[in-house]
């Protein structure tokens, strides 16, 4: 059978789109050719503007589920952390592959980590999340907007135009620059965004043929910690590009569930966690999703939109 793939053409999604080429190949051997359909997304196109601004991280994948929903393509491939919890009608998410490393990185030519950056130095990243939790600990610092893809925003760094960046781990080793991370952030110092880390394939619902294909792509695992950590996003009505971090971990078949939402400039961060049985991963997501919002956190994402 032939598969062809949605992806955007920036290095990482085509890198996320060959992973998974290369496991249905793996998978089924001479039974299946994979083709790639490459587009260009809204987002790619926006690239030196916040995303928050412009609609937020679904800009990436509105163009490839089109190409599900017009059959020009028959899966596309995300990162997790791009998709919006609410999904077109007639597609879903049925496979998430193991996740890889969910943390953040720091990444500089000067400094070895956080605590080493001077008062006043620029810190880069386009991550409310991410300028939330760092802020909180180093008001010192200055954070300034970087847009682009990874490989435009290490040349921003290498330009001076930052002290430091912050990117996520995963992107960086499977680009091949694991040599750039100088220290990796805790998710004590920086809780991960929803899904960071793990791939997603999206398709359309009752496609029976391909949908048997992908499954054995399926990790249940990460499909569990991704789907409670989703169900905050949903219960706090909130999008990818809002200051919401969340992360699961499955322990002797208990779910536990960490979740903050903070002021983008570290003023105040809402803190939640819980654990709970993994056959029901949405309850224990909205159950910490009820107590950031006990604690102000709805207040919060009202004033970053």
């Amino acid at each position: 059978m032939h598969i062809r793939i949605a992806t955007r053409k920036s290095a990482l999604a085509l890198w996320q789109a060959e992973e998974v080429s290369r496991l249905l190949r793996e998978t089924h051997g001479n039974d299946v050719t994979v083709e790639l359909i490459k587009m260009t997304t809204t987002g790619d196109q926006l690239l030196e503007e916040s995303l928050a601004t412009q609609g937020g991280k679904g800009l990436f994948v509105k163009e490839l589920e089109r190409g599900l929903l017009e059959k020009s393509a028959d899966i596309a491939v995300h990162s997790m952390k791009d998709v919006p919890v609410e999904l077109p009608a007639n597609l879903h998410l049925p496979v998430i592959l193991e996740r890889a490393n969910p943390c953040d990185a720091f990444v500089s030519n000067t400094y070895d980590d956080l605590d080493a950056l001077p008062d006043n130095a620029i810190l880069g990243t386009s991550s409310a999340r991410r300028a939330c939790q760092i802020m909180a600990a180093h008001p010192h610092l200055e954070i300034k907007l970087l847009r682009g893809n990874v490989n435009t925003r290490l040349a921003k760094l290498d330009n001076g135009d930052y002290d430091a960046i912050i990117l996520a781990v995963a992107g960086l080793q499977r680009l091949g620059f694991n040599d750039r991370i100088r220290s990796q952030l805790s998710t004590e110092t920086s809780l991960p965004a929803i899904g960071q880390g793990a791939i997603g394939i999206e398709c359309r619902e009752n496609d029976v043929e391909i949908e048997s294909l992908i499954a054995p792509l399926n990790h249940a695992e990460t499909n569990l910690c991704v789907t409670a950590e989703r169900a905050i996003t949903q219960s706090l009505e909130g999008g990818c590009q809002l200051p919401i971090a969340g992360f699961a971990q499955l322990k002797n078949n208990e779910l536990y569930l960490r979740s903050l939402v903070g002021m983008p400039d570290g003023s105040k961060l809402c803190r939640s966690e819980a654990h709970g049985p993994e056959t029901d991963p949405v309850a224990i997501g909205q159950n910490v999703a009820a107590e950031l919002i006990k604690q102000g956190a709805d207040e919060i994402l009202a004033a970053c939109l």
